[in-house]
């Protein structure tokens, strides 16, 4: 309906009407044609509430707002991937405006390793290539007061169940992933061998900026804004 917004129903009262209703062989077939074919559902508002547990959490409803306009350089997104149970990480830098990345080797998923990880990654940038860095509300960032201490960068974090507030870093990790497969010991990996897995996705001509790669777009953008990436490689 529409033109009749009083007859809209919300997706969670639709799957609840699949899942609690039908009987038999009706909501076999009719679970059979959800994408994901579950027997089950959680409800998104169900399970533990997360927020709050990150102590001086800055949202990215506050953000200014040529952080989303993505015209000046320095603007981050941050995020970690994981590998085989969990036992191994690896961070993932995104530039907004040039989508020029950088990936971390950490320790583990601790808050400990990503104050350590995130910090030596950004301070490889020149100070005009580090101004902030928007993130999800993982654990692993509970000690973000202590990057913006060691880098200046400022942190803000996006809503909860939120990824496009994310949109960089949820498209890149796709190309991630095909060098670094889901259920791999991301351990291995050393700093040099994830560099070059990034300096090949930097040189990846990319179709929203005319077909230049995103080590062009960076160059350009820091030439722009009055400062030599020397570090940009």
């Amino acid at each position: 309906f529409p033109n009749f917004e009083d007859a809209y129903v919300c997706r969670e009262t639709i799957y609840n009407a699949i899942y609690a209703l039908p009987v038999g062989e009706l909501r076999k077939e009719l679970i059979i044609c959800l994408r994901q074919g579950k027997t089950s559902r959680r409800p998104r508002s169900g399970g533990v509430d997360r927020r709050g547990q990150i102590p001086d959490m800055v949202s990215i409803h506050v953000r200014p707002p040529e952080i989303e306009d993505r015209v000046m350089p320095g603007h981050w997104e941050g995020d970690l991937i994981k590998g085989k149970a969990n036992a191994s990480a690896v961070g993932t830098l995104v530039e907004r405006s040039s989508g020029y990345l950088m990936l971390v080797k950490m320790l583990d998923a601790t808050a400990t390793s990503a104050v350590e990880g995130f910090s030596a990654a950004l301070n490889r940038m020149p100070l005009a290539a580090r101004k902030s860095m928007t993130y999800d509300q993982g654990r692993e960032m509970a000690r973000h007061t202590e990057i913006t201490q060691k880098t200046g960068v400022a942190i803000y974090f996006c809503d909860p169940h939120s990824p496009w507030q994310r949109g960089s870093n949820e498209n890149i990790n796709g190309l991630i992933r095909q060098y670094l497969p889901k259920g791999t010991d991301l351990s291995v990996y050393s700093q040099e061998q994830l560099d070059a897995i990034a300096y090949e996705l930097n040189i990846r001509p990319r179709k929203r900026f005319g077909f230049k790669c995103p080590i062009e777009v960076m160059t350009e953008l820091m030439a722009t804004y009055h400062e030599a990436p020397a570090s940009i490689q």
